[in-house]
């Protein structure tokens, strides 16, 4: 099949970043990886997780308790990246959000202002014009706020008194809620929850993690000054790894079997959606380029199942483990597929 001619927008990006090659993509994942270990301890795999979302263009839902460090890992990836773009007004590497009850749409997306001095008015860009943005307890807002953000994630676009400003192309959001303290929240629907690429559930650290923590927290007060990486770069990332990282057509099908059987199986009321498999391709190949690939592997989609999928399936009454449910439906197309594999 004849690769289609890039976009000209997306041929001058990588004409002008410094990515050339998959091992290039590699190694400034690695850089983005450094920071983020170097601010937290013990969370190995889900800033994996992250990276892969980041570089698959996808965004990521933490489900944590209070204090297991995901500001400081959503301010660490952030930080490490160079803008680029200072000259457009209000657009930053990393910008936090709390959201509260009396939150408004406009406290995230902006507002249009009337300027007495040039007797017009003009669009003041709000948080969410930015490369990292950590939506802190997104649960704790109306539905009307969740929304305005979704429409961010999903469109990459704000539209505000009529008037539709683009984000940017790098736009990835860390959203994070409480397990526990549900009193007072507004739970996402799966429909909501179905934007979101990872649902990743922070457990607490392990015992040698955080006794690491404890004899090293002073150092954390004056962080490692580390290389940091462009936002072209990043993009410019996304971009090779669609077009270089190959997906083999048993990989597609046993995506779509496993979906197929999570959805017959009697546990579920309701399985995943067509769009969490269209979401799966970029992040599986995402995730075969930092381990130094050039093709998807049947370990790729077994590693990306569960925080894929278990946010987007609901589960009969008296069903507490989607994981469960998720693997053990799809067990057959995951030995299938590894089957294939191992023929070739």
């Amino acid at each position: 099949m004849t690769e289609q001619p890039l976009p000209a927008e997306q041929a001058d990006l990588l004409a002008r970043s410094n990515i050339r090659s998959l091992a290039d993509a590699a190694e400034m994942a690695q850089m983005l990886t450094a920071h983020c270990r170097a601010a937290v301890q013990g969370r190995d795999e889900v800033i994996d997780l992250i990276l892969v979302a980041l570089f698959g263009d996808g965004h990521v839902l933490l489900e944590d308790y209070p204090g297991s460090g995901k500001t400081t890992l959503a301010k660490a990836l952030g930080e490490s990246i160079i803008s680029g773009h200072e000259e457009i007004q209000g657009l930053t590497s990393f910008r936090r959000v709390q959201f509260t009850p009396d939150l408004l749409p406009s406290d995230i997306t902006g507002v249009t202002i009337f300027d007495p001095d040039s007797n017009s008015f003009e669009f003041q860009r709000g948080p969410v014009f930015a490369h990292v943005v950590l939506a802190d307890e997104i649960n704790r807002t109306s539905p009307k706020v969740q929304a305005a953000l979704l429409e961010a994630m999903g469109e990459k676009q704000v539209t505000v008194d009529n008037t539709t400003y683009r984000l940017d192309d790098l736009f990835f959001v860390l959203a994070t809620q409480n397990p526990l303290d549900l009193v007072g929240t507004y739970p996402l629907p799966l429909a909501q929850l179905d934007r979101f690429l990872f649902k990743i559930r922070m457990e607490h650290l392990e015992r040698a993690a955080e006794l690491e923590v404890l004899s090293n927290w002073s150092r954390y007060k004056t962080p490692l000054q580390l290389p940091r990486v462009s936002r072209d770069d990043i993009v410019a990332a996304r971009i090779l790894v669609h077009r270089e990282v190959q997906i083999a057509q048993p990989v597609r099908e046993a995506l779509v079997d496993l979906a197929r059987a999570v959805r017959a199986d009697r546990r579920v009321l309701q399985g995943v959606s067509t769009r969490a498999l269209v979401l799966a391709m970029p992040a599986m190949q995402a995730r075969a380029m930092l381990r130094g690939r050039d093709y998807v592997s049947s370990e790729d989609l077994q590693a990306l199942l569960v925080p894929l999928m278990a946010h987007r399936i609901e589960v009969v009454p008296g069903v507490e483990d989607p994981t469960a449910v998720i693997t053990e439906a799809a067990a057959e197309a995951m030995e299938t597929l590894t089957r294939s594999t191992m023929r070739r």
